[in-house]
């Protein structure tokens, strides 16, 4: 008969001692500074101050370096220590509206960034545009703070009145994009790549497009139709109609659904990539396919854009280059090193299966 074993558990009291009270304490890692990422960038920490606040005059490998060691280094600005050194607020007071909808959360996104990396913080504010009573008592309550300024995203008229009409007590930059009257879209209009967009369908061979607009109390619908019509008439196109939705999909849908007879087109160009959803089941559930009958674009580029069936041919817009614009703006009004920003870039065509060449029957 073999031995038994007996397997015995270590007494976790034992093997486990508890910590020496008088034992030293190891000290907590020291925050990175501007000099420590001064030194891991090679360079001085007054070219790291003005990085981090926004000055555009840095050679790109200088920034690529600075970015590296503040990355590397997880530096983060001390708030508290510069507020009471130079005696001012670094907290901006940021307040937007149809945070739900994707530029306007793509742009808050992007401000939010570039303040951080400014060594600011930003405080974001949703305003309900429906409710003056409540937009009058957010724009009270915000200015009572202790604000080094004030960032206001206007994306609606009423929007943008409300903004106007307020008496703010720190430097405020509204950004807005402003109605453009002429035919020359400039880079930083949602419009701009239109004509991109329209010369894609006509080198297709369409000659007949409907355009389903945006909500008109937004100037980024205004220019989008504006910049549609322009761009048709320029191509020698035909535009059949213009219907109208409010950005959702179900208005997209709702817009083609609602028709009676659909318009002689072969083309349909929407102003956001989600009208353009619903556009595209609307016209598949009356029996057409996308994009051998007829074919289907957008504007945006959202993220699922690409993944829709077909994947959707649109206009790519960075909303994030205009969230940092508007806060690059705003601190050019807070501190004097801080120059105005370039516009962004112009709005790029992204090429996908929506779009195919025209059905000449």
């Amino acid at each position: 008969m073999g031995e038994s074993t007996e397997s015995i558990d270590a007494d976790p009291a034992v093997a486990t001692p508890p910590p020496d009270p008088n034992a030293p304490r190891e000290a907590p890692a020291r925050a990175a500074t501007i000099y420590d990422v001064a030194t891991a960038a090679g360079v001085s920490h007054q070219t790291v101050s003005r990085f981090l606040k926004g000055f555009e005059g840095i050679r790109p490998e200088t920034r690529a370096k600075v970015v590296k060691a503040l990355d590397e280094l997880g530096y983060r600005p001390n708030l508290t220590a510069r507020s009471l050194k130079s005696g001012r607020s670094h907290r901006i007071g940021a307040l937007t509206h149809e945070i739900s909808q994707y530029g306007p959360s793509r742009i808050a996104e992007g401000a939010s960034a570039a303040a951080r990396e400014a060594g600011y913080v930003l405080d974001l504010v949703s305003l309900d545009a429906h409710n003056p009573r409540a937009i009058e008592e957010s724009l009270e309550l915000i200015t009572q703070h202790n604000l080094a300024g004030i960032l206001a995203l206007a994306s609606t008229d009423e929007m943008k009145r409300a903004f106007e009409t307020t008496a703010f007590r720190v430097p405020a930059f509204i950004a807005a994009e402003s109605d453009i009257l002429t035919d020359a879209e400039p880079a930083g209009s949602t419009g701009a790549g239109m004509p991109a967009l329209i010369g894609h369908l006509a080198l297709l061979g369409h000659r007949d497009v409907v355009h389903i607009a945006g909500p008109q109390t937004w100037s980024a619908a205004r220019n989008r139709l504006r910049a549609y019509t322009a761009a048709i008439e320029h191509a020698g196109l035909r535009s059949r109609a213009v219907l109208r939705g409010d950005w959702s999909a179900k208005s997209g849908y709702d817009a083609i659904a609602a028709l009676g007879e659909l318009p002689e087109a072969t083309a349909y160009v929407a102003a956001n990539d989600q009208m353009a959803l619903g556009a595209m089941l609307a016209l598949k559930q009356r029996g057409l396919h996308i994009p051998d009958d007829v074919s289907v674009a957008g504007v945006d580029d959202t993220p699922e854009a690409a993944y829709f069936d077909p994947p959707l041919t649109t206009l790519r817009l960075d909303f994030e280059a205009q969230g940092r614009a508007a806060v690059r703006a705003l601190l050019s009004r807070i501190e004097p090193d801080v120059t105005e920003p370039s516009p962004p870039a112009s709005p790029q065509l992204m090429v996908r299966e929506s779009t195919g060449p025209a059905n000449q029957s």
